[in-house]
């Protein structure tokens, strides 16, 4: 409808936490603002280390990187507005705040998507083509894939984001909701057009996010196959756990995700939906940091290495005092330090012969 003005509201009313009694929403905002809180903390600690550590600037962690930089910006995007309507009365959003919102939040989340789906790759070059990962992953190479992670984040906001927006929205101004949702506002939308246009907008989402996923099995499945080929039980151990942290997160973001936008159709509650909602939003970016910094190990003793250094310098300084005094020790990491003291042979009748030598000496045969 070239020529006509696309919508006639200049606002929407976000809906999502009005349906609940006013008594429980001081409670739902101490808990949703800790996790927001330590959210931010647990990525930007993980970000730290990797760039504190020298250790750790292989790909891996530079993807655990983006990442976290992807899951700080999804939460500052949708979580301040849900905790500000948690304690207000009037919970209305501008027409152009809320396209914001819908495309950094669409921006965000599929460069989520991609960067999990490049982390699936570089466990496959990682295992199956160990000879080869430094010139398949090189820092040239992973600087490219994040910038297309980013690229293709930013491209999908911006389809999605333009083809929602160019709808006009003359049933209703308010979004069942606590952010500007693709699904609820399309159900806003009127016009000869809408139908199709709602099956665009599904397909090319589910299309990519369904694709990305996809790629993820494909690379497990030749992983698997590779570890299934080793043939001690402790070295495929061993090398499954190096990818057991990155498959958790997957799960965790395909399980919440499926959760809410592949559950039958029926009669829902407005407190069921919104709940369900914020498992994704504020839950999801939740766990990420705590799987990572549990599951992986090399980056959980860079964690307490760092933290030892910092807060206590003389526990941190013990083990290699007494490393000088001592025949074996454990270091930070927990492995057993062996120290070798050379004996030096001396010759009999030597006075400074000890008692107990294993020469014969003058004085103490």
């Amino acid at each position: 409808m070239p020529g006509q003005n696309y919508s006639t509201t200049s606002e929407f009313i976000l809906f999502g936490f009005s349906a609940f009694p006013q008594q429980l929403l001081p409670a739902f905002f101490l808990l949703y603002l800790l996790m927001y809180l330590f959210t931010l903390l647990g990525n930007l600690l993980i970000m730290a280390t990797v760039w504190t550590e020298h250790r750790l600037h292989t790909p891996m962690y530079l993807f655990l990187c983006a990442l976290s930089v992807s899951e700080i910006l999804f939460t500052v995007t949708v979580t301040p507005r849900m905790l500000a309507d948690l304690l207000s009365t009037h919970r209305s959003i501008t027409f152009v705040a809320c396209a914001n919102q819908m495309f950094f939040s669409f921006m965000f989340g599929f460069t989520h998507s991609f960067l999990l789906m490049v982390m699936g790759y570089d466990c496959y070059v990682a295992i199956c083509h160990p000879l080869r990962y430094h010139v398949l992953m090189s820092p040239r190479g992973c600087a490219r894939l994040v910038a297309w992670t980013w690229a293709g984040g930013s491209v999908m906001g911006m389809v999605v984001t333009s083809i929602v927006f160019h709808l006009t929205f003359c049933r209703s101004n308010v979004i069942h909701h606590f952010l500007c949702h693709v699904l609820s506002l399309l159900k806003l939308a009127c016009g000869d057009r809408t139908s199709s246009v709602i099956m665009g907008v599904i397909l090319v989402c589910v299309t990519a996010l369904m694709g990305c996923l996809l790629l993820i099995l494909l690379s497990y499945v030749f992983i698997v196959a590779a570890i299934l080929r080793i043939p001690s039980a402790e070295g495929r151990h061993r090398t499954f756990s190096t990818c057991v942290s990155h498959l958790t997160v997957v799960v965790v973001h395909y399980g919440f995700a499926s959760i809410i936008y592949l559950k039958p159709k029926g009669p829902h509650s407005m407190y069921s939906d919104t709940l369900m909602a914020t498992t994704y939003t504020v839950f999801t970016p939740f766990l990420s940091p705590v799987i990572f910094s549990l599951r992986n190990k090399e980056l959980k003793n860079a964690i307490n290495g760092s933290f030892r250094r910092k807060f206590c310098p003389l526990v941190s300084r013990w083990p290699a005092r007494q490393l000088s005094s001592a025949g074996s020790h454990s270091n930070l990491s927990g492995t057993k330090v062996k120290l070798v003291i050379p004996v030096v042979p001396q010759k009999p009748g030597d006075a400074s012969c000890p008692p107990g030598s294993p020469v014969p000496c003058k004085g103490h045969s």
